[in-house]
């Protein structure tokens, strides 16, 4: 169990940050000069890189020589963001979760030095704080199992990495952001779903509680069953730019009804949302909802989380306006709110190409 074990389901962890001296390897740098990786500890970081999980690093040690050692030993390229100083690790911890743009509760942080894992558990009680002697226990933990494994979930730390890269870049251009996204040669494809693309969307529903409109997680099961629904569509949205691909950043179910589009739920990572994938997205279905002569209906369940999504629906002109379409759809739920559009045709995004089907 974790220093600071919570009740009930646990959260999946997002990201695990390791101590290095007598954590990931055996030995202290400074003192020793020679420090070895445990085979044991090498099939951790592996299996944990495959599902999908960062990894990342908060070491007191001088930067240089760890990274090399890290190096040396093959295994450099899983960590992310690595902090490696003499600063404390509760900063470092910090660090990192604001970087990644994640929850303190999705992250996790494991040290020998009990005086450490207690700091950083003072300074972040969500952080979730393990011991280096369950290094072997950690891949059979609940919350060290996503439950589903995807294409996605095996090149999110390259994603992540050229993400990084891209950011880098960012910062060093001298220019309105709109003229970089252009030079970023985006491209959005939406595409129905298949089978094989079920785990993509049931994990995105799992993982996205900021742009997600009603928080609703849709099963690996029922989502089969409305792929054999005529009246609904899965589409899941994908993103690339010249770094390489964002991955599945989005999903939306749609319910066709004869003057209305239901859109049960729309779901987009918050990696994206920088570059207006989420404006894109309803942009694209507003005009594609106006070429086929419906009107639009939004679910939104507000959460405490997901007020960008709200002001995404509102910002891409859905309201509260009462609409005999409404007749068309059955209620969702006591605490979902409908939200309508009578939609126009419209340009989709001046800097994103998207590659679409009609759905009209």
């Amino acid at each position: 169990m974790s220093d600071n074990n919570s009740v009930g389901t646990p959260v999946t962890v997002k990201c695990l940050v390791w101590d290095l001296d007598n954590t990931l390897w055996q030995g202290t740098l400074l003192e020793d000069g020679e420090v070895s990786l445990p085979d044991s500890v090498r099939e951790v970081i592996v299996e944990l890189d495959a599902r999908g999980i960062l990894q990342s690093v908060a070491s007191k040690n001088d930067h240089e020589p760890a990274w090399s050692r890290l190096e040396k030993l093959g295994i450099a390229e899983y960590f992310v963001l690595p902090q490696i100083g003499w600063g404390r690790k509760s900063d470092s911890v910090a660090q990192i979760a604001e970087r990644l743009k994640f929850a303190h509760r999705t992250i996790a942080f494991i040290d020998d030095q009990p005086a450490e894992r207690a700091e950083v558990a003072f300074h972040h009680p969500e952080v979730r704080c393990y011991a280096a002697e369950q290094v072997d226990e950690l891949l059979k933990l609940p919350e060290f199992d996503p439950g589903t494994r995807t294409v996605d979930s095996a090149r999110r730390r390259e994603m992540y990495q050229a993400g990084f890269r891209r950011e880098a870049e960012r910062s060093e251009f001298n220019g309105p952001d709109e003229e970089f996204l252009r030079t970023l040669e985006l491209v959005l494809g939406i595409g129905r779903a298949s089978a094989d693309d079920l785990a993509r969307v049931e994990e995105l529903t799992l993982r996205t509680s900021q742009m997600n409109a009603t928080g609703v997680h849709y099963s690996d099961e029922t989502l089969r069953g409305l792929l054999a629904d005529p009246r609904h569509e899965v589409l899941v949205t994908t993103m690339t730019d010249r770094f390489g691909p964002h991955g599945a950043v989005g999903v939306m179910l749609l319910e066709k009804h004869p003057s209305v589009w239901h859109l049960k739920l729309l779901a987009t990572s918050c990696r994206v949302v920088s570059f207006g994938a989420g404006a894109t997205i309803l942009n694209w279905l507003a005009d594609q909802a106006a070429r086929a002569g419906v009107h639009l209906a939004a679910d939104f369940r507000r959460t405490d989380r997901n007020r960008m999504m709200e002001i995404a629906y509102r910002f891409a002109g859905f309201d509260d306006q009462a609409c005999d379409c409404r007749g068309e759809i059955s209620p969702s739920g006591e605490e979902i709110q409908l939200l309508h559009l009578e939609p126009a045709r419209q340009s989709v995004s001046p800097v994103i190409r998207v590659e679409a089907p009609e759905l009209a």
